[in-house]
Order: C-alpha cells, then structure tokens, then sequence
C-alpha cells in the first residue's frame, strides 16, 4: 500500500500577522483573509446568510416552544431578579431545574422586542448561525476555505442541528460555547499564547452556566493535547493549564457563589433540588445522576446501564446508531470515525506540534469522549442531546475529506474516500429504510449514487481530473441527500413540548419517564415519538397565542391533527390534555406540555390580578407555564418541574394564601407528581378540602379568597 506523506499538500499553517490597520474592518470582512482564495470570502457569506434564512424559515410555526423556557424568559423579561435566578415566574416562587445562561439572550430579547414565538426563538437561530461561522473559522485556518464551507454544510444540515437551533432549550447555547473552545484550544496550539488558552477556559465556564457537567465532558482530551502538543516548554503548559482552569471557575463559579451565599429566604427556590441547593442540582440530579441513574426528584428513574433498556432506551456502543438517536445524528457519523483515523494516520509522522493533527485529535477527542458518555450514560436521556456531537463531526468531515482529496492521486487515500462514501450511503439507505413511507424513492437513490461516486473515487488515482471531481460530486450528493431531506422536514413543521426530535414521523422513538432533558425537557414520552409534531398538539399552545393572548395561532391545525392522530391520542395538547389539563389519552399531561388555555380562563385569572403576586398556583412547572404565558401574569408551579420538588411546603402555601397572595389554584386532577405523601398532594388536597369550585369552560380552579361555608 502507497505510504501517505504529512499534510505537506495543504495550506501552510497561519500567521499571526494583523491586517493592515488602515483596512475599514466592512471591507476586510467583504474581502476575507489574503491567503485565501477570492471566491472564499462570497462563498462563507452566502452559505452563512443561506443557513440563517433556513433557520429563520417558519420559526414561528413553533410557538411557545417548550413553554417551561418560555415562562422563565417572560419571567426575565419582567423581573431582574427572575432574570438573574431563573425563575420560572417574576414573583420568583422557584427556578428552572439548569443554571439560567441560556435564558438571558432570549429573556433580553424578549425585553426588547416583546414576548412572541420570534423573540424568543430568534436568538437560538443566532447561535447556530454563530457556530456555523465558528466552526468555519477553526477548519479554515488549516485546511482552507473549501473545507471550512464543507463543515458549514455538514453542521447545518444535520437534523438535530436544525431542530435544535429552533427550539429554546439550553443545548443551542451549549454547543455554540463547546465549538468557541475547541477553537480557542486550536489557536493557543499555533502558537502557545497563554490568552487563547484563558479565552477557551471562559467558554467552558459560561457553558456550565447553560447546562452544568456537561460542559466539561471535553475537557479530559482537549487539557491533554495541549499538556502534549503545544509549541512551548512543559512548564509553561502546564501553567497555561492551570490559568485556563482559573479562568473557567471564575467564568462559571462568579453565579453560583452568589446563588448559595444569597439568604435561602429571599431567593427563589432551586428547581430541580431536594434540599434548595445548586451544588446538590448540579452534583446530584444534573451530573452523576445522569450516569448513574440515581435522579432523586426524577419521576422514572434510568435505564439501568450496561445493555439493559428502560425508559431512556437502550444503553451501549451502539446507543448513537439505533433506531432512537441514528436518524438524529449518525448520519455522518460512521464517516467522521473513518476521516479520524485517516487524518491520524496521514499525519502520524509529522512533528509533536504539527497544528493539523492537533486538529483531528482535538475534534475527534471530543467527539469520542462526548459519544461515549451519551451512549453508558443510565439516567435522564432525550435524543435532541445529540445535537452537541454536531459541529464534532462536521469538522471531521470538512477536514478529513479535504485531506484525502489532496492526496487523491496515491491509491490508498481515493480507496479510503471512497470506501467512506459508500459506508455513508449505506449507512443512509438503513436510516432512510427506518422511515419507509417517507420519500421512499430517496433510499434507492442514495445508495446508488453512493455507490457509483465511491466507484469514481476508487478510480480517481489514474482516471483523471474530470472522473474525480464528478465522482466526489456525486458522492456529496449522495452522502448529504439523506440528512438533508430530514433536516428540510424538520423545518417545515413546528415543534413543541418537553421532549422533540428531528426528521419526519416514526423518524424516532424512545420509551418514556420523568423530568428529563435540559431545563426540565423530559417527561413521560407516547409510545410514538412523532417528531414532525412529537410534542402532541404542538398546535395548542398556537390556539393559546390566538385564543388567549390576541394573535393569530402560529401552528398548523392539519399538523396538530396529525401529531395526535399518528399518536393515538384525541386533539386538545400533549397526551390528550383537554383544558383542565387532566391527562386524556395517555403520557403524563402537563408534564411533557402545557395545557390549552381557554378565553373564558384567561379572563378569570386576568380579573384583579394585579392585586395578588400570583394570579394562580398550579402543579408542575408546564401548567403554570401554560397559564402565565396567556395572562402574562405570575403563575406559581407547586413542586417545580413534574411537582416533586418540595417546594412550597402546605404550611409555607397555605401561609401564602392567608396573606392574600394567591388568586386560584389550577385543578389538574392528579393531585401532584409526589403521590399522597407529596407536597403538591398535600397542598392540592388542602386546597379542594377548604376552598369553593369555579369554572372557566372547561377548566377547573379553586378560589383561593373564598373558604367553603
């Protein structure tokens, strides 16, 4: 086998030299670099501004989104201090169970632009944009600007990409700040500066402030390669190691000693946790909880780890591919593994501080390690997880591909960017096999347009420029038709609820549980993950933005009847949820999505609302969120999230209600997620024991200002 030499035929690696000072900054951006090609700079910008609009592309259709986020940003936009803790309601009764950074740029929006779909949505498109443009920047600066566009490409049509840079929960934010690292790392490895390296511990710090440990997963590969690779001596690395980890405590640490110096009492309460506590949220339910499967406050509980399923499905080195994830982000997965091992072994004699195979090392370190957390992890697990595996292997792609072309000439690397053509397509024809009723012409079509630009590639050493450029056209089509074709329904259809996944319906499924995903996004799951509408009556919460709050619903009714139909489940919201929010055709109710708000209830809390700090009290954080987003008034969730937290005590309530501070309580029939010994149980119990019925519609309240005669 021909011997492949060091990435000699790529662009050199890049100075540090600052563009000329009297350059106007618009015409730098317009022009790009100077090394750089001139159709480069046009390109980045057209495809930067295609993905933008794609994003942007029937945002609204998605309402509220996940109206636990959206409540919390309302909450922000009113109140600094539910801005500044989380809070689910500005009256500050108890907060979202994640730290708030993700919060903020929606909650600022909102402030700003006032509270729609748009304004809270719109920021998460920013940051995919924003990690699109990061991820170009990083691939480009040593493998050029065609890689940097394929990487671009790559990231946004991954499906989960493009559900989840739509949607408000905290993995946008996430992923953004990982890929800032991962390029902060590369630039203090050109050179050794100290400042990249500090720059890179300040985004790990601010992504634990989006979603706690899971920020830190990529840090094990990337403290070593620099410890290993860095251009300076091993005392100053380690220095630099030492100054990035101060920089990430202060970056992430600064919010939570406020949190838990801050008297207990005039503080919301920490949602998520047992015992008020954002060190015991963070180390317990939200970190080794997740591993382990031990979730105190969690309604279900894991999966029971090793190979064993259970209500995150199943667990093990196959996790990422079967028929629960594989459609949301293996796509390009098994060839981003392939293009690891090839950029490893082209680059294997080159020296210890060569900055390509610090590259593939970097992003491949922290595909491998994020992958392999995800696939043993026993506890809370939602598919849309995956979303942070995305700018990982769009730049192993971008880079390996790159890579292998250049050398396209020798046998051995057209054999192997051949060979990864042909898996990929493969790989789509079973994922697209998943779906049969879907675009069933498209699997056929993929395979064998795979195959024949796998063929061309394998021939491309002694067939000429023009057989090798059209078969590493055809295999680019053939390869991204597939998770193109799924990225495209994802956005053409909205997506509501606590737990949403990518792609058309039966694109997914997982059994469902308690509390889970960022912020909450969990829940007890239908049988049927129905992802075009997963959330289950992803229109009720448009028919609120209508019928509640004045506006023209933004979500399909033919989509809501298809969501609930494909089901099982009758329209009227998440698991057959009718007004009153009881549970009607199976699920959990108000725990994966709140319930549809009538007029006639909107109206009963809005009557002298002003005069109480919580117009009404519910149980679960998705109730109240239902409620608080029609009326715009504070609605407090008994019990957090799926109403286990034990907060407020029955004595703390009902001391609350004869202070006069609570208008109604919202009736969801279930007496809380606690079971009789619960707090919500109790208090719920209370409540129906001394105080008289209303009716509003179809919904039931009890008026918290008249006892019972």
């Amino acid at each position: 086998m021909t011997t492949l030499h060091p990435t000699d035929r790529l662009p050199a690696p890049p100075t540090t030299a600052a563009p000329a000072a009297d350059e106007p900054f618009l015409r730098r951006v317009r022009k790009g670099r100077p090394e750089d090609p001139r159709w480069a700079r046009p390109a980045f910008l057209a495809l930067l501004l295609a993905i933008a609009l794609a994003y942007l592309w029937n945002l609204s259709a998605s309402g509220y989104a996940n109206s636990f986020y959206s409540a919390a940003v309302q909450a922000g936009s009113q109140s600094w201090k539910a801005f500044f803790f989380g809070s689910l309601d500005a009256a500050n009764a108890i907060t979202v169970d994640k730290p708030p950074a993700t919060l903020w740029p929606m909650a600022l929006s909102v402030r700003i632009f006032g509270l729609s779909s748009w304004a809270i949505l719109a920021p998460q498109v920013l940051m995919g944009v924003a990690t699109a443009g990061v991820l170009y920047a990083a691939v480009r600066r040593r493998f050029g600007a065609a890689a940097g566009l394929i990487t671009m490409a790559v990231f946004a049509l991954t499906p989960v990409a493009a559900l989840m840079f739509r949607f408000n929960n905290p993995d946008a934010l996430l992923a953004l700040l990982m890929t800032v690292t991962v390029y902060c790392v590369l630039r203090a490895l050109e050179d050794g500066r100290t400042k990249w390296l500090v720059w890179a511990g300040v985004a790990v710090g601010l992504a634990f402030l989006s979603k706690t440990l899971q920020a830190f997963l990529i840090l094990p590969p990337l403290a070593v390669l620099y410890a290993v690779c860095a251009p300076t001596t091993v005392r100053k690395r380690f220095g630099q190691l030492g100054l990035a980890a101060f920089a990430m405590v202060v970056a992430g640490g600064w919010w939570v000693a406020i949190v838990e110096l801050w008297p207990a009492s005039s503080r919301p309460y920490i949602g998520g946790s047992q015992n008020n506590s954002f060190l015991e949220l963070t180390f317990g339910y939200n970190g080794l909880g997740r591993i382990s499967g031990d979730e105190t406050g969690s309604v279900g509980g894991g999966g029971g780890g090793g190979q064993s399923g259970g209500q995150w499905g199943e667990t093990g080195i196959g996790r990422m591919f079967n028929s629960e994830i594989g459609s949301q982000i293996s796509w390009l997965l098994p060839a981003a593994l392939i293009l690891l091992l090839a950029g490893i072994w082209i680059t294997w004699k080159a020296k210890r501080t060569d900055t390509a195979r610090a590259a593939f090392l970097a992003w491949g370190g922290s595909l491998l390690m994020t992958a392999v957390v995800f696939s043993f992890m026993a506890g809370i697990f939602h598919q849309y997880y995956t979303v942070a595996l995305a700018p990982y292997i769009a730049a192993l792609v971008g880079m390996g591909v790159t890579v292998l072309w250049e050398e396209r000439a020798k046998w051995a690397a057209s054999g192997v960017l051949g060979a990864t053509v042909a898996v990929t397509a493969l790989w789509s024809y079973v994922l697209l096999g998943r779906t049969p009723d879907y675009l069933p012409w498209l699997r056929w079509a993929v395979l064998i347009g795979g195959l024949a630009g796998a063929a061309g590639l394998l021939l491309a050493a002694r067939g000429g420029r023009r057989l090798a450029f059209a078969a590493v056209g055809i295999g680019f089509v053939a390869s991204l038709a597939g998770p193109t074709a799924y990225t495209l329904s994802t956005l053409n259809t909205g997506h509501q609820g606590s737990i949403v996944t990518a792609g058309p319906s039966g694109a997914s499924t997982m059994g469902g549980g308690g509390r889970g995903g960022p912020g909450g996004g969990g829940g007890m799951q239908p049988p049927v993950q129905n992802s075009q509408n997963s959330q289950n009556g992803q229109n009720s919460q448009a028919n609120q933005q209508g019928g509640a709050m004045g506006r023209p619903p933004t979500g399909g009714r033919q989509a809501q009847g298809q969501g609930n139909q494909q089901n099982g489940m009758p329209g009227g919201g998440p698991g057959g949820m009718a007004e009153s929010g009881m549970p009607g055709g199976g699920g959990m109710g108000g725990l994966l999505n709140g319930s549809s708000v009538s007029s006639q209830a909107k109206k009963l809390l809005e009557k002298n609302a002003d005069a109480y700090t919580w117009a009404a009290a519910a149980i679960g954080s998705q109730n109240a969120a239902s409620y608080q987003l029609a009326t715009g008034d504070p609605v407090m969730a008994i019990g957090g999230f799926n109403g286990s937290d034990p907060s407020p005590t029955l004595a703390q309530f009902k001391q609350y209600v004869e202070d006069g501070r609570i208008h109604y309580f919202i009736s969801s029939g279930t007496g809380g997620m606690g079971g009789d010994r619960g707090t919500s149980s109790k208090i719920s119990s209370w409540v129906e024991d001394t105080f008289e019925k209303v009716t509003a519609g179809s919904s039931t309240f009890y008026d918290l200002t008249r006892p019972r005669s």
